[in-house]
């Protein structure tokens, strides 16, 4: 029996598109993060996504707490937000992905979703425990907005050389 790349691939790239996200935050921070704007980038949320459409992962749960944790030591210094929030977000795309058939617009639309609540949730949690005093309103045109716009335009240029890539490593 042939072992497939994707048990392989699909960790690797989770966590290089995890490390991808704050080189992009670190290298343009003066044009994600001004006075007025608050851009995250969510190229691990892709990988993520992806693989739920595209890719037979064993253990996508468990990689997805890695990840999550990964990223709650690395970049914030808190255990818990991202550590909670991935699983969950892994999970409502499955739901989701079992109501529709694989095309360009569902998957983009169920990415656009989940950045959506991903963001949205993150927002949350940092209200409730005092890190941020933003306004539900600035929260949406300041971060929500610019987000998902730039994680568009990201999700469009890599869709086919993720799905590729994917497809042919699950094989």
């Amino acid at each position: 029996m042939r072992v497939s790349k994707i048990r392989y691939y699909y960790p690797l790239g989770l966590f290089i598109a995890l490390f991808l996200d704050g080189t992009l935050s670190n290298i343009f921070a003066g044009n994600f993060f001004t006075a007025n704007v608050s851009i995250e980038s969510r190229l691990f949320l892709l990988w993520v996504v992806m693989s739920v459409f595209f890719a037979k992962v064993e253990h996508p749960f468990f990689w997805a707490i890695a990840v999550g944790l990964t990223f709650d030591l690395f970049f914030t210094g808190i255990i818990g937000p991202f550590f909670m929030l991935v699983p969950f977000i892994l999970y409502l795309t499955r739901v989701m992905y079992s109501f529709f058939t694989p095309s360009f617009i569902v998957v983009l639309l169920i990415y656009l979703i989940d950045i959506a609540l991903f963001t949205l949730l993150f927002y949350w949690i940092n209200v409730l425990i005092g890190f941020t005093s933003v306004s539900l309103a600035g929260f949406i045109s300041g971060t929500l907005g610019p987000t998902l716009a730039f994680n568009l335009a990201v999700f469009v240029i890599l869709y086919l050389p993720i799905k590729g890539l994917m497809e042919m490593s699950s094989r």
